[in-house]
């Protein structure tokens, strides 16, 4: 156990979140009081070393003897104080403590107290819980979240040493069409509350605006009522895995030194590194601030298995992924009882390898040549529950990256100040279709000072606010404008290899592969030096089967490339390749993409892994050191179901260029302990990792 932090942590000081890394979340249920076992949770804190804890205080339900009117204590309290007999227990082991609160329903006594606290539907009813119609929903932009639940959080932090509030559910669901949102919305913006969900409506954007201020504004007041009682403790609220997009993030990072992102497991086809992807989205909008990621121990589907068990396996790499990627560790188990103890094991041992590693990567940062661009100003136009769609376009991108074993970040498109962009060699854009004449500027003077751009499809067709442009706000850079309307949905389209250019590398025989589902007519422009490696081959039928040939020869360029004089390369696809690739998972796309980002990026990448296998790969450095992780994705679960068994992977090379006048360097396997092969030369160093489970750190400090 790592004592140092457990002592010597920042106890109830204004910096306490920096030693808060390994979290154990206890979700209480309304008959927890009486039935379940305190020693065992306490157990739970020092096996899997925690040096933090978040508990179930108030809000629905008080797991304290509230004395404020109407807040539902737990019918099964009795003269108990769980909420306190879990404080005291973590305190005496030195942990952080914060306080959970969940705003989003109440009981309908409540309800009929205060109806204008309650959420409104656009028939103006008052909308009942969707999974128990005995409570109801709460408006989060009025009065019940900022006079009521303040008071929950004032006694809250009045009364128990804890360091922050956490809350759940606190942000709404969907438009609320109360009198107060209809009116202070229609005073602030002069419109009715929108009827639809239509990025490009102004309305719409209007709402987004106006919720987003409302409910920063009440982020920041809920900081002031806990610092009121505490002056170290924080309001943190609980953001889900949509990196801060519905809140104004300039005024965020006044108030949340630490933020965790709620992505409890896997759902559907997520892929396991989705887990890094969350902490790279949030280090690309909100820095280098500690973040946690969410874990549940159960079965994370719509069907809502909250008392299951996770297989040990999938616990452990989700887990794995995450810490890979700099998110600290962070269990939630719901319900106090423990009917299956399962989650244990592989909670406590991922929690352990946390700490032993905590001590040499901590003070290391993450790093990478290349850096996604998260299409912020486009994704936060969406509603939220229909934003996973919106992203497929990022999802192909991604996962065809993780495939070429290309180390990167992603990096949030509000903020493109050039000293940002500037600390990759190249940026690499999905489909940004949102975006300002600033944004374009900033991206076109990257490019123009020696950085690389792989982008495609609409990014820059649209203003940030979603209004159509005439053309790209990034023409200029492209050396094309838009020749015509994007096409719709079509089936058996191809794209023609039409030169001998590293992009066209890899295909074999092959002079034609798939096409996207959707384009773009494009103009090149004259004199712009650009290349053509692929032109679409004109769309043909696909049925009947004697109609499926081409009439005509491929001339619209389906790939533009291009160099510029301070040394930037740009390639960009005028379809859907991104999107394309997720639906699909076309070898040759994922080829495509890896062909692109390798190309333009100039030079062999600075990190290198070659194997077999699917691996997700982290850096981070520091002080003459520098971390690569090796996380093993190799599983035929990786993408549906569940991990049932990790499948080790056979011999991986590790090739890293050495750093100006360094000439050798020392080599650690951190996770296995094994003493690899080293081998140095042409200014790069190799090490042979012999084998890996679930993942490996090698650890290198350069020597001069």
């Amino acid at each position: 156990m790592n004592e140092t932090l457990r002592v010597t942590g920042g106890l109830r000081s204004s910096t306490w979140y920096e030693t808060a890394t390994r979290w154990t979340q206890l979700t209480l249920v309304e008959d927890d009081p009486q039935t379940y076992d305190l020693d065992f949770w306490l157990r739970i804190f020092d096996e899997t070393e925690s040096n933090a804890t978040c508990l179930s205080a108030g809000g629905y339900v008080a797991y304290y003897p509230s004395k404020i009117p109407l807040q539902h204590v737990s019918r099964s309290i009795g003269d108990a104080d769980p909420f306190g007999d879990l404080v005291a227990g973590a305190r005496a082991r030195n942990m952080h403590v914060v306080a959970r609160v969940d705003p989003h329903a109440v009981h309908a006594d409540v309800a009929a107290a205060h109806p204008e606290w309650i959420s409104v539907t656009a028939e103006g009813e008052l909308r009942k819980h969707w999974s128990f119609p005995d409570a109801y929903i709460t408006c989060a932009w009025g009065d019940y979240n900022r006079g009521f639940m303040s008071e929950v959080i004032r006694e809250v932090a009045a009364n128990y040493d804890i360091d922050a509030v956490f809350a759940n559910r606190w942000s709404g669901h969907g438009v609320c069409y109360c009198a107060h949102c209809s009116a202070t919305f229609k005073a602030e913006s002069g419109y009715d509350l929108p009827r639809q969900k239509d990025p490009h409506d102004k309305v719409w954007q209007a709402w987004l605006n106006w919720s987003r201020r409302v409910l920063t504004d009440l982020v920041a007041h809920w900081n002031g009522v806990v610092a009121s009682e505490r002056p170290h403790g924080r309001f943190i609220p609980n953001i889900g895995n949509s990196s801060m997009l519905e809140f104004d993030l300039d005024e965020i990072e006044k108030y949340c030194p630490i933020l965790f992102v709620d992505h409890q497991g896997r759902t559907g086809v997520v892929p396991i590194w989705s887990a890094g992807r969350d902490g790279k989205r949030m280090r690309g909008a909100m820095g280098d601030r500690p973040i946690g990621l969410i874990t549940s121990t159960s079965v994370e589907e719509k069907w809502r298995w909250k008392d299951s068990v996770q297989s040990p396996e999938e616990i452990r790499m989700w887990m794995t992924d995450g810490l890979a990627h700099g998110l600290r560790p962070w269990f939630t188990k719901f319900n106090a009882k423990v009917p299956d103890s399962r989650w244990v094991k592989p909670i406590a041992e991922s929690f352990q390898l946390h700490a032993r590693l905590e001590p040499e990567l901590g003070p290391l940062h993450p790093t990478a040549e290349i850096a996604m661009l998260d299409p912020s100003t486009t994704l936060r136009s969406w509603d939220s529950d229909d934003r996973e769609s919106a992203e497929a376009h990022e999802f192909g991108l991604y996962h065809a990256l993780v495939e070429a074993r290309l180390p990167f970040e992603l990096h949030a498109d509000l903020d493109v100040a050039d000293a940002k962009l500037d600390r990759y060699k190249l940026i690499a854009v999905a489909n940004a279709s949102f975006l300002s004449e600033a944004q374009c500027d900033s991206l076109t003077r990257y490019v123009e000072r020696g950085g690389s751009l792989v982008t495609s499809f609409e990014t820059s067709l649209y203003d940030e606010w979603g209004v159509p442009r005439a053309d790209f706000g990034l023409s200029k850079l492209f050396g094309a404008s838009v020749a015509g309307p994007t096409t719709a949905h079509a089936k058996n389209t191809y794209v023609q290899l039409t030169s001998d250019h590293p992009l066209t590398a890899g295909f074999g025989d092959a002079t034609r592969i798939m096409g996207g589902t959707r384009q773009i007519p494009v103009r090149l422009h004259e004199g712009a030096g650009s290349e053509i490696p692929f032109r679409f081959i004109p769309a043909f039928p696909d049925l009947p089967m004697e109609e499926i040939y081409p009439r005509e020869p491929a001339t619209a360029p389906a790939a533009i490339v291009r160099t510029f004089k301070g040394g930037g390369r740009l390639v960009y696809f005028p379809w859907n390749l991104g999107e394309t690739f997720w639906e699909v998972l076309n070898l040759d796309h994922s080829t495509l993409i890896g062909n692109a980002v390798r190309w333009a990026l100039g030079a062999r990448s600075r990190v290198d892994v070659s194997g077999p296998g699917v691996l997700d790969i982290a850096t981070r450095e520091g002080k003459g050191r520098l971390a690569v992780q090796l996380v093993n994705l190799t599983n035929p679960m990786m993408m549906k179901g569940p991990i049932r068994e990790i499948i080790p992977v056979g011999k991986q090379v590790v090739s890293v260029a050495l750093p100006a006048g360094v000439t050798g360097a020392a080599v650690r396997l951190l996770v296995s302990g094994v003493s690899p092969m080293v081998s140095v030369g042409g200014g790069r160093i190799d090490i042979e990792v012999p084998q890996i489970v679930t993942n490996e750190v090698v650890l290198i400090d350069f020597a001069r």
